[in-house]
Order: C-alpha cells, then sequence, then structure tokens
C-alpha cells in the first residue's frame, strides 16, 4: 500500500506524499516550485522514480497537509487519495456535526471530511496511507462519539435503529398524572397531587427515561464542547433540581409550587420529538433504499455442465448461483415475472421490462435481441437469455446508488452559514441562559423565577433544526428526481442548477433520435453505385451514426466493400483511409470549403436545397487528386419531446441555445420548429467549450445538454453540464446531471426540481432561524413556559423534516 511517511529533518518536519501524473523532470520541477512558494515550506524534494514528494518545514512549523495537496493539483498533478465512509453514532444536532468535523479535520493527512447529520455518516478523503481507520475512530472517541467504517457490502442508509418506543410510552404514562392537575387547574378544579408522589413520577422519566440526555451532555463535556442533549440536561436539571429544593424548605403542612412536572414533560416531548424525527428522517431515504432493494442476491446462469459418457462436448446447464460468482461473458437465464440480475446483451428471447425505479419510464420497454437490459429491471412476460456486460461496482445500477449517495454526503455551499453558526451556538445559548437567570435576580431578586426562564432559554434552543435543514431537503429532492430518472451528482450541482438561466443543446442524439438515414447519395460522374461502395468501406469500423446509416444504406442495397486501411479520424471534419492504393476521406461541408475544393453547379445548389430542408451533408473527397466524387445526404428525426422540452424552458423563464457541428441550414431548421433562441452551427468539438464560455460572460449561469464524447470539454465548461445516459461514460463523468433516459423533457424537470429543493433549503433554514431568534428571547423575557419551549424545540426539527418530505410528491411535468 503507498504510504504517507514522516521524517527527520535538521530544519523542520518533513512530511512524503504519493504523487500521481508526473513524466519527466520537467514535472518534477513543477510540482517542487509549486510547493516551495508555500508558507512555512523550507524545501521540497521531488524522486520521480518512486512518484513521491518529501516536503520539509521551516524550524518546527507544522505543515498543512490541505495547502501541499491543494499546490499540487494547481501545477496540474494529483496526490493519490482514500476514501472511507463511516457510521456516526451518537450525534444529535449540528453542534455535534461540526465537532465530529473538526475531530477527524484535524488529523494529519486528511483531505477533507464531510458528516451527514440526517444519513448520520461520514465522508472522508485522506491522502492514501496518511490515517488510518482505526486512528479515525479514536478522533471520533475522543470527540464523544461513536464511529464504525463501513465496507463495500454494507447498506448505504444506516440510521440510528427506530428504538425507544417502550420507553416514550412509559414517559407518557408517568407524566400524564403530573399534568392532569394542570389542565384541571385550567377548568377552575383545584387539585395537586403530593410532593412525594410528584417525586415519584418525576424521578425514573428524568434519570432513566433520560439518561441518555446526560450521557450524550457528559461526553460533549468531556470534549470542551456542548450539544443539544446538554442543553435538555441542564434545563431539565435545573427544574427537577429546583423543586426538590422548594419541597425541603416547604413549611410542614404548606403545599410548594413544584416544577416536577416541567421537567418531566420536556423530556418526554423532546423523546417524542426524536422519535418522529427519525421516523421522518427514514422516509427521505426511501429512494436509495429502494434502489438498494433492486439489487438481486442469486442469479440463474447457463454454463457448460459436465462431460456425459462418451459425448464430445458439454452439455450446457443452467445453475443458481450468487452474484458474486457471475462472470464477464456469462449467460443468465431470466424468466417471466423475474428480475433482471446483471446489465447485458438479450442474445434470446422477446419481452417487455418494467425499468421504472432506474430510468423513470413509467411504461415497460420492449426488448428483443441486441437490446441492452439493465440489472434490476423486472422481466415481464418473455424468456430472456442475457450476456453479461457488466457486474458489481460497474454494474448500472451500482453506479446510479454511487451518484446518489454522493449527492446526499454532501454539503450545498448554502449549509456553510449553518457550520458557522452551529460552532457557536451552544456557548451562546449557556451564556443567554445565565445572563437571563443573573438578570432576573438582579431586577426583582425573584431568583426562581429566573431560574425556570432560564431552563426555557435551554429548551427552546434547537441546534437539531439547524443541522437537519438542508440535507434532508437534499436527500428528499435527490431522492424523488432518482426515482423519475434525474440523477444529481452532487449537491454542488443540485444548487447551481436552480440559477441556471441559458441552456445550450447538442443536436444529435440530444434533441434528434441520433439515428440518421441515407436519404440522398450523389456521385459526381453517376455512378452512385461505386460512390456508396467506397463511402462503406471507409465507414466500416465506425461508431459514428452517419457511418452506421451509410452501412445500413450498403447493406440494404447488397453492395460489395473493399479493404479500407490506414484508417485516420479528422476531428470535428470527418474520417480518411486508404482503400485500393488512393487516400480517399468522408468529410463535412466545413471541411470542403477550408480545403478549397470546386464543387460542381447542380451539386451546390442541391446540397443548399438540402441543408434548408434540414438535412446533414457530408462530401466524399479523393485527396490524391483533390477532387470531389460524390455528396451524401442525411436525415435525422426530432425526438416526440423536443417541442415540449423547450417550451417548457421558457416557461420556466430559461433561454435556449443551440450548439451543433452540422451545417448552418441543418442547425438552423431544427432551432425554427422548435423555438430555440440561439443557433451555433459548424463548431468544432474543441470550440463548443469556447462559445459556452461565451455564453457565460454577461454573468448567466449555463447548462449544457449533450450524449457524445466531443460534448465532454462543453459540458466541463458549463455551469452544469446535463448528460443523457443514453450516451458515453465520459460525457456522464462530466455532467453534474445525468438523464437515465434520452428524453430532453427531463431537462425542465431538473431544473424545476432543483429549484424546488433549493426553496425547501431555504424554508427550512428560516424556520430554524425563527424558532431560535424568536424563542430564545421570548422564553429569556419570561413569556414561554418550559414546557411550551421544550414542544416548540420538538417540534421545530419535525416540521423541518416534514417540509423536507413535501419534496417526495414532486412528478415531473407530462
Amino acid at each position: 500500500m503507498t504510504t504517507v511517511a514522516t521524517v527527520a529533518s535538521p530544519l523542520g518536519a518533513a512530511l512524503e506524499l504519493p504523487i500521481t501524473g508526473m513524466t519527466c523532470a520537467s514535472c518534477a520541477s513543477r510540482v517542487e516550485v509549486a510547493l516551495a512558494c508555500l508558507p512555512g515550506i523550507a524545501r521540497a524534494s521531488v524522486n520521480l522514480a518512486t512518484e513521491r514528494v518529501t516536503v520539509t518545514a521551516h524550524g518546527r512549523g507544522d505543515i498543512d497537509v490541505v495547502d501541499v495537496v491543494k499546490a499540487i493539483e494547481q501545477a496540474g498533478y494529483g496526490v493519490a487519495n482514500e476514501v472511507m465512509e463511516f457510521s456516526i453514532g451518537g450525534m444529535t444536532c449540528a453542534s455535534c456535526v461540526g465537532r465530529v468535523e473538526t475531530a477527524i479535520g484535524k488529523l494529519p493527512g486528511v483531505v477533507k471530511v464531510g458528516v451527514n447529520l440526517a444519513t448520520e455518516e461520514a465522508h472522508v478523503q485522506t491522502v492514501a496511507g496518511a490515517v488510518s481507520a482505526t486512528e479515525i475512530i479514536a478522533a471520533v472517541a475522543r470527540a464523544g462519539y461513536e464511529a464504525t467504517r463501513k465496507t463495500a457490502g454494507d447498506p448505504t442508509v444506516q440510521l440510528t435503529p427506530n428504538h425507544g418506543g417502550a420507553q416514550l410510552i412509559a414517559a407518557g404514562m408517568l407524566t400524564l398524572p403530573l399534568v392532569i392537575p394542570m389542565i384541571a387547574e385550567l377548568a377552575g378544579t383545584h387539585w395537586m397531587l403530593p410532593a412525594w408522589m410528584q417525586f415519584l413520577l418525576a424521578t425514573p422519566v428524568q434519570f432513566y427515561l433520560g439518561a441518555r440526555f446526560y450521557r450524550a451532555g457528559w461526553k460533549a463535556l468531556l470534549a470542551k464542547s456542548g450539544n443539544m442533549d446538554l442543553l435538555v440536561a441542564l434545563g431539565t436539571s435545573a427544574a427537577y433540581g429546583l423543586s426538590i429544593y422548594l419541597w425541603l424548605i416547604a413549611k410542614s403542612g404548606a403545599m410548594a409550587p413544584l416544577y416536577f412536572e416541567a421537567s418531566s414533560v420536556v423530556i418526554t416531548l423532546v423523546l417524542l420529538g426524536k422519535r418522529l424525527e427519525a421516523r421522518a428522517k427514514r422516509q427521505t431515504t426511501e429512494a436509495i433504499r429502494a434502489l438498494q432493494a433492486l439489487r438481486p442476491e442469486r442469479a440463474r446462469v447457463r454454463r457448460d455442465g459436465p462431460d456425459g459418457a462418451g459425448m464430445a462436448k458439454a452439455m450446457k446447464m443452467e445453475m443458481d448461483v450468487a452474484m458474486d460468482a457471475v462472470k464477464l461473458g456469462d449467460i443468465v437465464v431470466v424468466r417471466p415475472g423475474e428480475r433482471v440480475a446483471v446489465d447485458g446483451e438479450v442474445i434470446e428471447g422477446e419481452s417487455h421490462v418494467d425499468e421504472s425505479l432506474i430510468t423513470g419510464e413509467s411504461l415497460p420497454v420492449a426488448k428483443q435481441v441486441g437490446n441492452h437490459v439493465t440489472g434490476g429491471a423486472v422481466n415481464g412476460e418473455g424468456l430472456l437469455l442475457i450476456k453479461t456486460s457488466a457486474i458489481g461496482a460497474e454494474s448500472t445500477l451500482a453506479r446510479i446508488i454511487r451518484m446518489v449517495e454522493s449527492a446526499q454526503a454532501e454539503k450545498a455551499p448554502i449549509q456553510r452559514l449553518v457550520d458557522r453558526v452551529s460552532a457557536v451556538f451552544v456557548p451562546v445559548v449557556l451564556a443567554v441562559a445565565a445572563i437571563t437567570f443573573l438578570g432576573w435576580w438582579a431586577a426583582n431578586g425573584n431568583w426562581q423565577q429566573g431560574l425556570l426562564n432560564a431552563v426555557a432559554v435551554l429548551v427552546i434552543a434547537c441546534p437539531c433544526a439547524l443541522g437537519l435543514a438542508t440535507p434532508t431537503a437534499i436527500m428528499a429532492g435527490t431522492g424523488v428526481a432518482a426515482r423519475h430518472g434525474i440523477l444529481i451528482k452532487d449537491a454542488v450541482a443540485l444548487e447551481t442548477a436552480h440559477r441556471v438561466g441559458m441552456v445550450a443543446f447538442d443536436k444529435t442524439g440530444t434533441l434528434t433520435e441520433g439515428r440518421p438515414t441515407l436519404v440522398l447519395c450523389v456521385a459526381a460522374d453517376g455512378d452512385r453505385h461505386k460512390l456508396l461502395s467506397l463511402a462503406g468501406a471507409i465507414q466500416r469500423n465506425s461508431e459514428h451514426p452517419l457511418a452506421r446509416a451509410v452501412m445500413a444504406a450498403v447493406a440494404a442495397e447488397n453492395i460489395g466493400l473493399a479493404q479500407a486501411s490506414e484508417l485516420k479520424a479528422l476531428p470535428g471534419r470527418g474520417v480518411q483511409a486508404s482503400v485500393g492504393g488512393r487516400t480517399f476521406a468522408i468529410v463535412s461541408t466545413r471541411h470542403v470549403t477550408e480545403l478549397g475544393l470546386a464543387v460542381a453547379p447542380a451539386m451546390a445548389d442541391e446540397s443548399t436545397h438540402l441543408q434548408r430542408d434540414g438535412r446533414t451533408m457530408s462530401w466524399l473527397i479523393d485527396i490524391d487528386a483533390n477532387g470531389i466524387l460524390g455528396m451524401l445526404a442525411f436525415g435525422d428525426t426530432l425526438k416526440p419531446s423536443a417541442q415540449n422540452a423547450i417550451e417548457r424552458l421558457h416557461m420556466l423563464g430559461v433561454k435556449t441555445a443551440l450548439i451543433s457541428g452540422d451545417n448552418r441550414g441543418s442547425a438552423d431548421a431544427v432551432a425554427k420548429s422548435l423555438g430555440i433562441d440561439d443557433v451555433h452551427a459548424e463548431v468544432l468539438p474543441t470550440d463548443k467549450a469556447r462559445i459556452i464560455s461565451a455564453l457565460k460572460k454577461d454573468g448567466r449561469m449555463v447548462a449544457m445538454v449533450g450524449d457524445g464524447i466531443n460534448d465532454a470539454p462543453a459540458l466541463a465548461a458549463a455551469d452544469i453540464g446535463i448528460a443523457m445516459s443514453t450516451g458515453t461514460d465520459v460525457a456522464m463523468h462530466a455532467a453534474g446531471i445525468t438523464l437515465m433516459r434520452g428524453d430532453p423533457a427531463l431537462v425542465a424537470d431538473a431544473l424545476d426540481i432543483s429549484r424546488r429543493t433549493y426553496a425547501k433549503i431555504r424554508q427550512n433554514l428560516f424556520w430554524a432561524f425563527f424558532y431560535n431568534a424568536v424563542g430564545i428571547p421570548a422564553a429569556a423575557f419570561g413569556l414561554l413556559n418550559p414546557m411550551i419551549a421544550g414542544a416548540a424545540m420538538a417540534l421545530s426539527s419535525v416540521s423541518v423534516v416534514s417540509n423536507a418530505l413535501l419534496l417526495k410528491r414532486w412528478r415531473p411535468k407530462a
């Protein structure tokens, strides 16, 4: 395993890091120069052979690993990283999140740490080998919490089990007799339990059913910090202790004003609130758990059986095996009604497959020989034999789950404000409670009233709502989006998408079907058959949509093909090859102009008309003779939902643009029929990113929608890239949002769910701040009874999570 070592040095502390991406001595020099510029660094020495760098600090100064990693990345290289996931136990509020992040972040070698209160998980990125899981677990324990490393087979969502029902019932039964006299008092009936009976009812609630608050609060104190549990423990202990004091000093036979019911009711309400909160949090994770449930545990494969007596060849046998035993190329048998076990290609059979939980497609999709199927889908009426093409972590379902996990684990940029507030929340509340107590005592000498008001301050303060406001909305929003075929990569993409003011589309495969057909073939010498044969020879091994259209025409007319060699791609222009000792090329109209080739007038006129009709033109040229041999015209149909996609974007107030490598006529025809605002035609792949940058110059957020390798630079250059899953893996990797079916109408849906999710985040944060900003001063001024304060605190967390759950009702527009 690659390791990071701290070594002794006459100058000071030194750190060794593994570097990736270096190829030569100049790379080593660039890394050394970049690191030497960092403050506190005395020297940086790179060993190219071992691909490691030794960084030495001045004197006894510490080395900030994060700064070192950033400097290396800015120089164009990388540091080998390791990512670990942990389940965190004992967190109750946003203050807990901050403390766990601080504890882990202080470890040398930790590059990035993110803790999610809603899923109770920590995502830790470290320099490879710099820090072990044991060290991280120990650091979390020192902070007062529990950490367990998650392995690849663990479920993504491991929320604290929803126990405590019996404890809540017990707390309610013990508290009810304390509350009934108060209710009777409102009705004019004066009746109160004896002090000793109140004591017997309140004590088990305080110290047995409320023990969790003492344990968690004590751990926080040991870590020199505070959390919600500490506030509840202090507040209820103060009310309980005041009751004991008043009971003991009361004159014989007199009924002292006791507050046992206040401490018991607060604990009961907080327990109720935590139970409701846990139940609501589980609902935010339904989408990811539904995806996990799609993973089959076993598969039925058809393999060679043992040789029979006298048989030259083994018989094919069906056997039931664990998913771990399935191999690439295995033939998997899927019977009617069964779940498809693997990604693969249908090699025998016909059926309809329900892919709704994967792609969001509401209707079953017809599958036949040659079609791709996705693991986790449900087979319909037919028997299918599927040749396995992806297994384990590389399957579509596994990648979808990873993307949703990543989105739900990430923090939105707006969360930074919450983190800053949470870091000082508990100390500020404790200070306000102390000031409240001293202020009332100084003002009227009534220290008992001052103490009760201080208790109200402690129990109404709710850092839980602050910690849950953002992650629950993100989890609910990304979860419901995933169920409808929209995968949002991370919280940054989600927050960016809601501000998009323009969407730029690629044409072929995005707005059109991407399956063009050859509609016309014109040879300069009139020999159409020869022209088509030559074009087929050049494009026989190409996967380009236009090449497939040529090959389909060749096959339909049963035309024989010569052998082509020395194939060479001309990026953004076409392809060339050697046939029969001569060099030919199939190129775009743009390249014909660049080469200065003369086009026959009749052919030029026909080409102009075809382009006006939206046809895509290609030209077969003889490189050696520098002449045009003929032209080919292709037609591609618009996707049925393309019109609706553009209209809905306009309804959202979003401008649209078309960026295409096709000729001007074809691009203009598509733009005009769909109502697209801006058109950029005959654009080379390398220029798409430049155009995106130009569209962003006025400060407008720009999204790019594409599906091909040539779209990847533009997807990366846009503020938010949106890729069709029907396209290439490269495009999906570069995008922030992936649409699981090739429907452009999902673009508007993606922006819509992003806007709604961000609106929920803002609403949740408003309510979280509102509860505390109004409740704490009201409690300090004696306007809130401690029991009402406890109810308000419990309600705040539940209302935040419940508000986020309203996103589950979202549906894409029909």
